[in-house]
């Protein structure tokens, strides 16, 4: 096989995993073996393929990613994020630049069933420059991702018969919504009581006064139709307004269905007011009462819904609530009480005892302890002091401190948890796909059906044929609405989503959501996986020179790096009071370690043994003491001076105090743990056996973590991997879901499906569970909600009259299919409810921490 070219792009608008498969999906649909690598961090794309420049290009463009320099859109957020600023429009672009790809989240309005969210869907997919949509019927929000400006977007909701507008700050949106929905569920509880206060009595008088529609009883039955028009008019006003737009822009949804029922109902009985001497005495039912009854229950169960559905997002309000509103920013040497929309980077922020810090900085000046629980999920509080970095939503202690803001806005990492946990509430597992596929079709199936009913009982019904031909349509428009269908998905995933956060597990997607719930097997890494990730040396052995020049050398080749080892080293050498050394000509080697040279022109290599003996240094002087620090559990680095081996260094990094518990649990759950690890064979050896793992794999680099995730795949095993450095990122994307730990890089964060606020692998397993019991209780939605309608309908349409003798009523069909909405939310709040098999829900981070501090 002929070698295949390697291509570079730099993507702007890549901005996580989720983005590099998606453009990987796109390539590979042209050409089927390419390698497709990004790097979200750098917006770099590698691609092994046997597409010349152009095919590439055109791929990327059509797949949304257009590819351009690295000028030419700034940086994006991750891609959960929402831009505060509105996308830029194709007019405001600048001649020949691609325009930028970013994502919008807008209010929706008017949305009332399943087939109102495909249609606002579909509007919004058909938009120029969109490259995908996601509508939430439970939060009645849609996230857009593309180029396509926020009016556009506004245009083509509007253009279907629906309101939206974009949303800027989302706790101003949470909250407009809340106070909505509260004037809404007050407006629907009002309009219930009226109507039933018209339909219950007149039922009611039914066994006691009912009397002919001709003479004198006509009068009675025009005042209790005017009567019954006013609450069809009033509390009922917006089922006909809603089904009139829908109408002018060909959709259909459920109040259309309520409309034709309820008002299809009213006119006949209004037809046998007016003409009952000319009519059959079979023919002079009347069904006033259904009308007003089923708007009255129709809206009582919207009232419930909405009562319900509210409870759904409180893990996002309580998040929203940890952010503060205002700081109090020095600026010209004045102290000043700004908004936090006012704060930038670079100011200077005073924080006074017991107050929550509004962003994310650096101590400049005091000292005090801040409660970091709401983050980290540690009860103790952490001593600040001046050049310690800070976070946005922790509180201070007793001392005061000044600091200058690093990261303000969505940018700090509150607001990158709130932005990630929104985003994952408006996604959608692959599951919901069924119910949007079923919706599309359902109302105008349902109004087939209900004319189907209707044709049947006229001509081949019993006696009275009209009266039934009118109770069996009407009712097959009523008991089928697809409310449930509609809220099956969103509900039981945002309540999913938001008991994730509340055990400090972060979930990207709904895709990610659903896949953890099938894996069979856990790949982790060792280091800061299992280990504390804080590693320090226990041994240091100098075979050649005097150990303060071997030190300062040593610090010097690491005083760089973030890995953990590399700042075990450095805090050995500054132990031992040694300044580094001047060397030159710096190398990071990816999975090895470093090379420089001294200033004198000797060659330096610190790493592992493979760096060394790729250079060809004779390990043979400290091989004994290398075994022997193996056998006690200890990472060796070599330190070569020269191409001679001058020293090794024993660093010891303990497993973490809850690790043995954690996979004894993952286990439990039914998982395969595998460990695979840069580090060598005796170390990983004693570590695994510490640990209780059995399957293992020592001495791998990057690349060949990713290539063992690929042989698991392969032998049909659904892989999960939980990594916390940069040299796990390939195996994250690679991973069916990839598990960050949140204190881990930021480009592992962005290569995972789910971060952990936590180290602990306990967040695993809490993810996996929450996963499960969501998925089980979309299931449950699912079936519940497709069981009603499948059931319900041939009820409605009369298939048990031959047995029975009676016709299913349109009021017990209006009653029917509110509860079966109220059943649904019902079930999916059931989740909010669930514990996970961890110890004490070790993990309650954000709600309990939250009750707490307040």
């Amino acid at each position: 096989m002929s070698a295949r070219p390697s291509l570079e792009r730099t993507v702007p608008g890549m901005s996580c995993q989720g983005c590099v498969k998606r453009m990987r999906e796109a390539i590979q649909a042209v050409d089927p073996d390419a390698e497709v690598i990004g790097t979200p961090a750098e917006k770099r794309l590698a691609v092994t393929t046997v597409l010349d420049d152009a095919a590439l290009d055109r791929a990327l463009n059509e797949a949304g990613y257009p590819p351009g320099e690295p000028d030419d859109a700034p940086a994006e957020q991750d891609a959960s994020a929402i831009d505060e600023a509105p996308a830029p429009t194709d007019e405001a672009a600048p001649e020949g630049a691609e325009a930028r790809v970013v994502t919008q989240r807008l209010s929706i309005s008017g949305m009332t069933c399943a087939s109102c969210v495909k249609s606002v869907q579909q509007a919004l997919e058909r938009t120029p420059g969109v490259v995908s949509a996601e509508v939430n019927f439970g939060t009645h929000t849609a996230q857009v991702r593309g180029s396509a400006d926020a009016a556009a977007l506004v245009d083509a909701i509007e253009d279907v018969g629906y309101g939206a507008e974009p949303i800027v700050d989302m706790r101003e949106a949470e909250q407009a919504r809340a106070e909505k929905d509260e004037k809404t569920y007050r407006q629907r509880l009002r309009g219930s009581f009226w109507s039933l206060a018209l339909a219950v009595p007149l039922m009611a008088s039914m066994f006691v006064y009912h009397p002919h529609p001709v003479g004198g009883g006509r009068l009675y039955w025009l005042v209790i139709g005017l009567l019954t028009l006013a609450v069809m008019a009033g509390p009922g006003r917006h089922f006909f307004v809603n089904a009139w737009k829908n109408l002018k822009h060909h959709q259909a949804n459920m109040d259309t269905l309520i409309a034709m029922g309820t008002g299809t109902a009213w006119l006949y009985s209004m037809a046998v007011v007016a003409f009952a001497p000319w009519l059959p005495e079979v023919a002079h039912g009347i069904y006033f009462e259904a009308s007003a009854m089923i708007i009255g229950l129709v809206l009582l169960g919207n009232a419930l819904e909405l009562r319900a559905r509210g409870r759904t997002s409180e893990a996002l309000k309580r998040l929203l609530d940890l952010q503060s509103r205002t700081a109090r920013v020095i600026r010209d040497g004045e102290e000043r009480e700004v908004e936090i929309d006012e704060v930038r980077e670079g100011d200077h922020i005073r924080v006074r005892p017991g107050e929550r810090l509004p962003v994310d900085g650096e101590v400049t000046e005091g000292r005090s302890h801040i409660d970091e629980s709401m983050l980290t999920g540690e009860p103790l509080a952490v001593a600040k002091g001046e050049g310690d970095e800070v976070s946005a939503g922790t509180v201070n202690g007793k001392g005061g401190l000044v600091y200058r803001a690093t990261r303000v806005g969505a940018d700090t990492r509150l607001g990158q948890i709130t932005e990630q946990v929104a985003s994952a509430q408006n996604s959608r597992p692959p599951i919901g796909e069924l119910a949007d596929k079923v919706s599309s079709i359902f109302v105008p199936t349902v109004m087939i059906i209900a004319v189907l009913t209707a044709l049947v009982w006229f001509n081949f019904g019993a006696e009275p044929r009209v009266i039934h031909m009118l109770v069996t349509a009407t009712t097959v428009l009523i008991i089928a609405c697809p409310c449930a269908l509609g809220l099956a998905t969103p509900i039981s995933t945002m309540i999913g989503v938001g008991k994730a956060a509340e055990h400090g597990v972060l979930v990207r997607s709904g895709e990610a959501l659903q896949t953890a719930t099938r894996l069979t097997t856990l790949v982790v890494d060792k280091t800061g996986t299992l280990t504390e990730g804080r590693p320090s040396v226990t041994e240091a052995e100098v075979l050649h020179g005097d150990k303060p020049t071997v030190l300062g050398l040593v610090a010097a080749l690491e005083r760089g790096s973030e890995h953990p080892l590399a700042a075990a080293l450095v805090a050995h050498a500054e132990e031992a009071g040694v300044n580094a050394a001047d060397i030159h000509d710096f190398d990071s080697v990816t999975g090895g370690g470093v090379k420089a040279e001294t200033a004198d022109g000797k060659p330096l290599l610190l790493g592992n043994a493979r760096l060394l003996e790729q250079a060809g240094v004779d390990l043979a002087p400290g091989r004994e003491i290398a075994a022997g620090l193996e056998r006690k559990a200890r990472t060796v680095v070599y330190l070569a001076v020269d191409g001679r081996l001058a020293a090794l260094f024993g660093i010891s990094d303990p497993l973490r105090h809850d690790t043995v518990e954690a996979v004894r649990r993952l286990q439990a759950d039914g998982l395969r743990v595998v460990m695979l690890t840069g580090d060598n064979e005796h170390t990983a050896a004693a570590i695994a056996a510490e640990v209780g793992i059995d399957d293992f794999r020592a001495g791998l680099l990057p690349e060949d973590k990713h290539a063992e995730i690929e042989r698991l795949q392969q032998a049909g095993e659904i892989v999960g991997m939980v990594g916390d450095g940069i040299n796990d990122a390939p195996a994250l994307a690679r991973a069916n879901v990839g598990f960050a730990i949140g204190q881990g890089t930021d480009i592992a964060i962005e290569s995972a499906g789910i971060t952990l606020i936590r180290g602990s692998l306990h967040g695993i397993a809490d993810a996996i569970e929450i996963s499960r019991a969501t998925l089980r209780n979309i299931k449950q939605n699912l079936v519940g909600a497709f069981g009603y309608n499948t059931l319900c309908i041939p009820i409605a349409a009369g298939v048990l009259y031959p047995v029975t003798g009676t016709l299913l009523s349109p009021m017990i069909a209006g009653a029917a299919m509110s509860l079966s909405s109220i059943t649904v939310v019902s079930n999916a709040n059931r989740l909010r409810l669930m514990k996970t098999r961890g110890a004490n829900g070790r993990n309650d981070i954000v709600i309990r921490t939250q009750e707490a501090l307040s």
